[in-house]
């Protein structure tokens, strides 16, 4: 993610995003205090990944799966799908529905999980803690 005073020339902005993208996407911000909420979501982000990894497969465990086998699952699930909506056109949620069998076993999850929007609060909750952790690390 890139943030530049806005009296940097616009081919150096270019050069610099051209320089950045050898070691991935490169992405631009109009405001530096975004900064603290890229962090959240980017810097930690990985670590929810591997947090969710590590619960699904609990959850593979506690459903009788042989521990190693549910480690492959877990792991091998998160990045399919990552790299299926890496590669894809549409939206994660257009995504979601397609893979999301009416009255089937991953709407019966899916209830679960999205019932009163609780992944998406405690998501919300842990970017927000960790964005207010920023700012108060860069005072």
């Amino acid at each position: 993610v890139v943030f530049s005073n806005p009296l940097v020339p616009d081919n150096v902005r270019r050069f610099a995003a051209e320089l950045l993208s050898a070691s991935g996407v490169v992405t631009t911000i109009d405001d530096e205090s975004l900064m603290d909420a890229v962090t959240a979501v980017s810097g930690s982000g990985p670590a929810y990944i591997f947090h969710f990894i590590e619960a699904l497969t609990v959850a593979a465990e506690k459903a009788g799966l042989p521990a190693e086998t549910a480690k492959v699952l877990a792991l091998q699930t998160v990045y399919g799908a990552a790299s299926l909506a890496a590669e894809s056109d549409e939206e994660p949620g257009v995504l979601r529905q397609q893979v999301t069998s009416p009255n089937g076993t991953t709407a019966a999850a899916l209830a679960v999980l999205m019932g009163e929007d609780r992944l998406t609060k405690l998501l919300t909750d842990a970017v927000e803690a960790a964005r207010l952790r920023s700012i108060e690390l860069g005072k």
